[in-house]
């Protein structure tokens, strides 16, 4: 019997004289994979980052903003040397890989000094920009292995780009978890006002929301009654748009009673901006899969229960907001308000799809 083939190797031997680049590869990596291992327990009971007790955020934010600077510096220097021959020589790398390193192990221990107790929305934002640089010069030492040495070239400018984009994106970090949770929220609401619009524009048109990606010979001549919209389907139509508005609107409230009376002032309040923030998370990929399963061929089955899933989640998150600092007494009229439209819409769309269960 034939042997089998062995799998190519997907880090083959690299070239002797550029050892010192597969060196820094490797330790890159594992530096990313430590950021990376915070994503699912670091946040939990047991996780990093310790209390915040001593924690001065002025020194912590100085400190981050030099070590992204020394990042995008020793990326550069790393890109500048291999731009041209002649080849570094294995001293030269060794200097450089090590400024990369050292850079990029800055980067991780400055992230795991922001204790949890600044809150984990905050915490995130923070790691997620410390990876997308580590990333950018793992990518970077990766094209320098594989590329011949030459002028510098279109790819190594773009990867060399990508680094400083990262690391100038730092500086636009939130400072504490208030502004963290209220950027959050803020893209989501811009998730689900796309989705909405894309609802709006599917109904707007004639009857026919694949008018526009479909030729007529995919569908027979527009004859497919898949691509249309029964009237038992249309009549669903509105209270989905309903639910979708009552959505928008949800996360626009939130939003603005955090920019108004947000604070993290006690661990409380950190917590409880950090369960909006996770809730709001939850609120566009719930909108998403309600305005797609509203796309002919419509299963009214699954259009109730994405609904139900929509309807949950908004519920969840406007009873965490009445009960939080965001929602003092006089200024809580508006959670039952849209507690209202959701309930509302939801009864609509139980209504019609009642014979499904």
């Amino acid at each position: 019997m034939a042997e089998a083939a062995e799998a190519p190797d997907p880090d083959p031997d690299p070239d002797p004289d550029r050892a010192r680049l597969a060196g820094l590869r490797d330790s890159l990596r594992d530096t990313l994979a430590g950021l990376r291992g915070g994503e699912t327990g670091e946040e939990g009971e047991g996780g990093g980052g310790g209390g915040g007790g001593g924690f001065d955020p002025g020194r912590f934010w100085d400190a981050l903003g030099r070590a992204f600077r020394a990042a995008s510096q020793e990326a550069t220097k790393l890109s500048l040397a291999f731009s041209r021959p002649p080849l570094p020589s294995r001293e030269e790398q060794g200097r450089l890989a090590g400024g990369v390193q050292e850079a990029a192990l800055a980067l991780a221990s400055i992230f795991h000094q922001l204790p949890k107790d600044q809150g984990t929305t905050l915490r995130r934002m923070v790691r997620d920009a410390t990876v997308e640089v580590v990333e950018g010069m793992i990518q970077l030492t990766e094209l320098l292995l594989q590329t011949p040495l030459q002028s510098l070239s279109q790819e190594q400018l773009v990867s060399t780009g990508g680094v400083w984009e990262a690391c100038g994106r730092s500086s636009s970090l939130p400072r504490d978890n208030q502004a963290a949770a209220a950027t959050a929220v803020s893209s989501y609401l811009g998730m689900v006002q796309d989705a909405l619009e894309e609802m709006e524009q599917a109904q707007a048109e004639a009857g026919d929301p694949y008018g526009d990606v479909l030729e007529d010979e995919e569908v027979g001549s527009r004859g497919n009654r898949d691509v249309y919209w029964s009237e038992a389907d249309r009549q669903l139509l509105g209270p989905c748009q309903g639910l979708v508005k009552a959505a928008r609107a949800c996360l626009k409230k939130v939003l603005g009673a955090m920019r108004a009376r947000g604070t993290v002032g006690t661990l409380e309040q950190v917590a409880q901006l950090d369960d909006l923030a996770d809730l709001a998370a939850e609120v566009s990929p719930s909108v998403d899969e309600l305005v797609l399963s509203t796309y002919p061929p419509v299963n009214q089955l699954a259009v109730r229960l994405n609904a139900g899933k929509l309807a949950s989640v908004l519920k969840k998150m406007l009873e965490i907001a009445r009960t939080s600092h965001i929602c003092p007494s006089p200024e809580e009229t508006w959670v039952p308000f849209l507690a209202e439209a959701v309930d509302h819409n939801m009864g609509r769309v139980k209504s019609l799809t009642q014979g499904l269960l």
